[in-house]
């Protein structure tokens, strides 16, 4: 069933629809708020919140192509995701700019399996978890980043190179690791 007819079917309050809508996005909806949300049970709090709002909210969606709809849905995840985040805890602002400066020189990604990456990303701090998913998943400028979770400019971009300086450590780490189990 395409997008277009799954999405009327839902308008019309078909039950049998909204299972289908929920199956069909919840997995990649449970991956984008893990993004955010590391701790599992807190995970599928903010998904059924995410989902309510969907049911909730979905006469006033705009069709607007094949992919418009699970794009609509994703984006509900991750603002219900920082929704969830700014409750639960505050966000550590500062203006300080890492020690180290950043090299230029992007991580080897591509060379971690995208599990184990997206592991890496769960593990780091939250505050700058969280910059670096709006940063590079939701190409969020950091303008944008700061006027979402209310922190200054400066702060969205200390966070972000303290997260990828922190990834672009662990990837390192786990890389060296593997290649001594080569041998």
């Amino acid at each position: 069933m395409t997008e277009r007819a799954l999405l009327q079917k839902v308008i019309r309050g078909d039950r049998t629809a909204q299972r289908e809508l929920y199956g069909r996005f919840s997995g990649c909806a449970a991956s984008v708020a893990m993004r955010y949300v590391a701790d599992t049970e807190a995970m599928k709090d903010v998904l059924q919140e995410s989902f309510l709002k969907t049911f909730s909210s979905i006469g006033r969606f705009e069709y607007r192509g094949e992919g418009s709809l699970k794009a609509w849905v994703m984006r509900i995840v991750v603002n219900e995701s920082l929704n969830f985040l700014k409750q639960k805890s505050r966000y550590v602002d500062t203006d300080v700019i890492p020690d180290e400066a950043d090299d230029g020189e992007e991580p080897p990604v591509n060379d971690v399996p995208p599990d184990r990456l997206m592991q890496m990303i769960a593990e780091l701090p939250q505050g700058y978890r969280t910059v670096l998913n709006l940063f590079v998943f939701e190409q969020k400028t950091h303008k944008e980043i700061a006027s979402m979770l209310g922190i200054k400019e400066n702060s969205s971009a200390s966070q972000y190179l303290r997260a990828k300086k922190l990834l672009a450590d662990k990837i390192k780490t786990y890389l060296h690791q593997h290649e001594e189990r080569d041998f």
